[in-house]
């Protein structure tokens, strides 16, 4: 049985917070009530004070993870995923084969401690096809893939069955508008629903989006106006037939999986002196060295030179596989004196 210290009402606040102070309040159970007394729950006898033994309610707390609550068959716990993401009020969750079973308990699970999750998808597959996008499975809450995601002071509207969208970049947007110089012009070659474009765009002259999923396009005019950035100039196609149309002092290639594919399009789209945000995915043993070889491959074949201003290791995707960031400079070559 919890013990508590019995006060007048009058004193209870001045008492509570002393003991708070004195690391003595018991946090685990609610203050109760007797007469014209309080009882303040102690974790021991408190000197100069009456202490009394009694039934008081335990305070219910809230779980802090989903793993808390959530039922599964004990030899299954380890197996259960640390982290998932969350876009706007949507949480998306990869489940190992043998949590498949138990995906609408545990989708039931992340909306009981994260209240403000609308609905839980699992993820169905790889990222794929021209549009970038991955199967989705329904596991709890309402049947909806459309939401309004916030970061960076942004808001961004977006379909997360038709559009590819990854909210753990956030960091990383936020890192290129620092470097974001005002008057700039800028070139988002993948640009999807503008997370980069719309933030930039704060800073940059003019941004231009580009993207061949209608979708996307579709969603980043609409964020255009929900966050009443007038100066991004959505271009719906294929990148490729933009390329060299554009001159850019920044230029963005946010698709990681083929953007080497897509280098000579980025030299050719940038000014002289111009920055190019290159991202890749790579092993753990050579997380830079083979895309290098790959810019300056191509910046030799354009005549052109590189240099390199920053290197990073993003984040983790797969058991030893990471996304990588390159900052590289691009300068038109100088004449050879004869």
């Amino acid at each position: 049985m919890p013990l508590a210290v019995k006060v007048p009402r009058e004193k209870g606040e001045e008492v509570r917070r002393k003991l708070i102070e004195l690391g003595l309040f018991n946090r685990d159970y609610r203050i109760g009530r007797e007469g014209d007394y309080l009882l303040i729950p102690v974790v021991e006898p408190v000197e100069g004070f009456e202490t009394v033994e009694v039934e008081l309610e335990p305070v219910r707390r809230r779980p802090h993870s989903y793993q808390e609550v959530v039922r599964v068959p004990k030899e299954l716990r380890p197996s259960l995923p640390s982290s998932f993401d969350i876009v706007g009020d949507i949480a998306i969750i990869e489940l190992p084969e043998e949590l498949v079973p138990y995906g609408k308990e545990i989708g039931r699970a992340i909306m009981e401690v994260h209240r403000h999750i609308r609905a839980v998808f699992a993820k169905g597959g790889k990222v794929g096809g021209e549009f970038r996008v991955r199967p989705l499975i329904h596991l709890a809450g309402e049947k909806k893939t459309e939401t309004i995601h916030r970061e960076n002071g942004i808001r961004l509207k977006l379909d997360i069955a038709k559009v590819y969208f990854s909210p753990r970049l956030a960091t990383e947007r936020r890192r290129i508008f620092e470097r974001t110089q005002p008057g700039e012009v800028v070139f988002d070659m993948f640009a999807g629903v503008g997370p980069f474009s719309i933030l930039l765009a704060k800073k940059a002259k003019l941004v231009f989006a580009c993207d061949i999923n209608p979708w996307a396009v579709k969603y980043l005019d609409e964020n255009k106006r929900l966050n009443k950035i007038p100066n991004v100039v959505p271009v719906l196609g294929d990148v490729r037939k933009v390329a060299g149309q554009i001159k850019a002092d920044r230029v963005i290639m946010n698709l990681p999986g083929h953007a080497r594919a897509f280098l000579k399009e980025a030299m050719l789209s940038v000014r002289d002196g111009g920055v190019i945000h290159y991202y890749g995915f790579s092993p753990e043993e050579d997380l830079f060295g083979k895309h290098e070889e790959a810019i300056r491959d191509v910046a030799e074949e354009l005549g052109l030179e590189v240099e390199f201003l920053d290197r990073r290791r993003i984040r983790n995707y797969a058991p030893r596989q990471y996304n990588v960031a390159i900052d590289f400079r691009v300068y038109v070559r100088s004449p050879q004196v004869q």
